[in-house]
This record gives structure tokens, C-alpha cells and sequence, in this order.
């Protein structure tokens, strides 16, 4: 994690629920976890990946040591961007910013994708960002939108990158509204306005997100 109000949201009773134990390590204040486990979450934050904080030099090794001992891994939001410069990639700023229940688009590829191909070809997710990066060499896109070509992407069959969240719920959602209020007046919404229809996203979002946990974890004790 990298704020304490981005957390692992119902990724966290999914993983449970096929016996993992998740600790939740605060980066910025605690630093990294002492061991890379047996599976990785790479969290949101409202800090950009280009920042100077010796931190994301030190989880970037972190991620590239999970990618060589093949730990399935899944990155949300700036955790998405944290993998994409560990595979080489830039993460830029965009003109354009998503914040709210806005629609993505699979790619052909995502169609076919394991956990994908149950979700429509466009569908709803949860956004609440303004760096966007291009699809990192010998990965597959999944999702594209209008504004941000790449949403997600896949590398190799157990890492998954995801500028969009899956796993939050209502009170994760009304936490991003509060904690990043200025984010909202950028935009010129309200807080009601984005979380008048999200409710009714969820149970999409959240079986797909069960989906991709069940996906990374075929051999969980």
C-alpha cells in the first residue's frame, strides 16, 4: 500500500478465502515487506511514480525480484505504473484525467483473456487517475478506453496491470472522494455525483476481481 485508504479491498477476503494470510504494508512509512510471499498486490496512491522519493527506486527492485522468481503479481492504479516502469516502460502525464464509474473496452486479446473473457466488452470500472503509460514490451492489452489506450495489460500468464480498481468497495470509493477532494473540484463533480450509480457496478467488478484472484491462485493450499 501506499496510502493507508487504497487498500486491498475485496481482493483481500478472496485471497483468504483460498488461505492465504494478507498483510498490508504501508510503504512510505514502513518500507517494504521483509519477503516477497507468495503472492504480490502493488496498491494505489495519489503520488505520481516519477517523484523523487527513495521508496519507488526501492519497491521497483522489489517488483522486478517478484517477476524473476514468477510470483503471481497484480498492480492497481499507480501500482499498474509501478510495474510498467519496472518493465521499462515511461508513465507519463495526460492532458485528459478519469475519475468516476467510467466505461473500458476489452481488446481482442482480452476476449480471450482467462479471466476476462466472462466480463461484456465494455464495461464500467472504478478510475481515479492522470498518468497514463503505453503497453510495455512482450505484454498482451486487455482493456483500452478513448482517453487511456492502455487500461490493462498482461505479462506472461500471472501478472496483471490495472489502471482501473476492481476491488473497491462503497467505503473505499466515498475514502478516495474525501482523501482527494481536490481531484474532484478538477473535475468539476461532487462526491454524489460519482458515487450516485457505483453501488450498482459492484457486483460485476467484484466477481470479476474473484475471478482474477482464483485465476493467480490455481494451486492455493
Amino acid at each position: 500500500m501506499h496510502v493507508p485508504f487504497e487498500g486491498p479491498g475485496v481482493f483481500k477476503p478472496f485471497l483468504e478465502q483460498r488461505g492465504y494470510e494478507v498483510r498490508q504494508q504501508l510503504v512510505p512509512r514502513d518500507g517494504l515487506p521483509s519477503a516477497l510471499g507468495d503472492f504480490l498486490l502493488v496498491m494505489g496512491g495519489p503520488m505520481s511514480v516519477n517523484g523523487s522519493e527513495p521508496w519507488l527506486a526501492e519497491e521497483r527492485v522489489f517488483i522486478r525480484s517478484a517477476l524473476s522468481k514468477n510470483i503471481p503479481i497484480i498492480g492497481v492504479c499507480l501500482g499498474s505504473q509501478l510495474l510498467t516502469q519496472t518493465l521499462g516502460t515511461s508513465v507519463t502525464p495526460s492532458p485528459n484525467f478519469e475519475i468516476g464509474l467510467l466505461p473500458v473496452t476489452l481488446s481482442i486479446d482480452g476476449e480471450r483473456d482467462s479471466v476476462f473473457q466472462f466480463m461484456p466488452r465494455q464495461f464500467d470500472v472504478w478510475q481515479w487517475h492522470g498518468d497514463g503509460f503505453e503497453l510495455p514490451a512482450n505484454t498482451v492489452l486487455l482493456a483500452t478506453s478513448e482517453q487511456f489506450p492502455v487500461q490493462a495489460y498482461r505479462y506472461g500468464t500471472n501478472v496483471y496491470a490495472l489502471l482501473f480498481h476492481l476491488e473497491l468497495d462503497m467505503e473505499g470509493a466515498q475514502s478516495l472522494c474525501q482523501e482527494c477532494s481536490a481531484d474532484v473540484v478538477r473535475c468539476g463533480c461532487s462526491p454524489e455525483t460519482l458515487l450516485a450509480n457505483v453501488s450498482s457496478a459492484f457486483p460485476q467488478l467484484h466477481a470479476c476481481a474473484d475471478k482474477l484472484i482464483s485465476y493467480l491462485t490455481p494451486d492455493a493450499f
